[in-house]
């Protein structure tokens, strides 16, 4: 499998500092090109969401290029990758909420992390940064970990109230700033010619699933250059309508090859 990549972020209209980070990492493997792509929104006063958010991104970045090498060499095993992602946040939530307590303040980060290897992908969501799979349409891969989507799953409250309800944004869990912290694991095949879209909660609060679509499906983003445009486009839309939150998306379009 080949990869097409691109991604935009943006500090939005409001906020001094950008919390968000995101990694795009493509490799040559003995299984094949690989793709990892990483979301993280921070959170915390002054620069300490940038700063979870930036280390965790590290993090994974380190594990891409030290730990997942071995791990194919022993044999691409789907339930070792979780266990190795799992160990990722348990350490990250020990050392940020750790530096935190002794800042006197609190920080923490979401995650969304997704795997592309041979047909297969795998993903990791704390949070409520999403993942979404666009082929004849738009996917929804990830379930936010909010207090909202709690309330909607028990039937509290309707889509629609969902949608302005005042605490759409408090979180159940995430990474340094929870006690305990559980990811939730998805997975799937995928094929030649799907996108891949992760963003931070901020790109898609006031953007419908048809705009989305509509900008970034495979029959329009034909090459790199159209799926930076577009991602500039969703995000600039996004503050035209006066988005408060910072606003990140990643982009990966699946092609055929080695």
């Amino acid at each position: 499998m080949n990869f097409m990549i691109a991604a935009h972020s943006d500090v939005g209209i409001k906020k001094n500092t950008n919390q968000d980070s995101l990694l795009i990492k493509v490799a040559q493997t003995n299984l094949g090109r690989v793709c990892l792509c990483v979301v993280c929104d921070g959170m915390g006063g002054l620069a300490k969401g940038e700063l979870a958010s930036a280390t965790v991104i590290k993090t994974f970045e380190s594990w891409f290029e030290s730990s997942f090498p071995a791990m194919l060499d022993r044999g691409f095993d789907p339930d070792e990758l979780k266990l190795e992602w799992d160990n990722i946040v348990l350490e990250q939530n020990q050392k940020l909420s750790s530096y935190a307590a002794r800042q006197g303040t609190r920080m923490g980060t979401t995650i969304v992390a997704l795997l592309i290897i041979g047909n297969d992908y795998y993903i990791m969501n704390v949070g409520d940064s999403r993942a979404y799979m666009l082929t004849d349409q738009l996917y929804l891969l990830t379930k936010d970990q909010t207090v909202v989507q709690y309330q909607l799953d028990m039937g509290m409250i309707s889509w629609e109230e969902a949608q302005v309800h005042p605490q759409r944004n408090v979180l159940l869990q995430c990474v340094g700033a929870s006690e305990v912290v559980t990811p939730d694991f998805y997975g799937g095949k995928v094929y030649p010619g799907t996108v891949f879209a992760l963003c931070s909660d901020g790109f898609r609060h006031v953007l419908t699933p048809e705009e989305i679509f509509e900008r970034f499906s495979p029959n329009v983003l034909a090459d790199e250059r159209a799926m930076k445009e577009n991602a500039v486009y969703l995000i600039e839309l996004n503050k035209q309508r006066r988005e408060t939150d910072n606003i990140s998306v990643a982009l990966i379009k699946t092609c055929q090859g080695d």
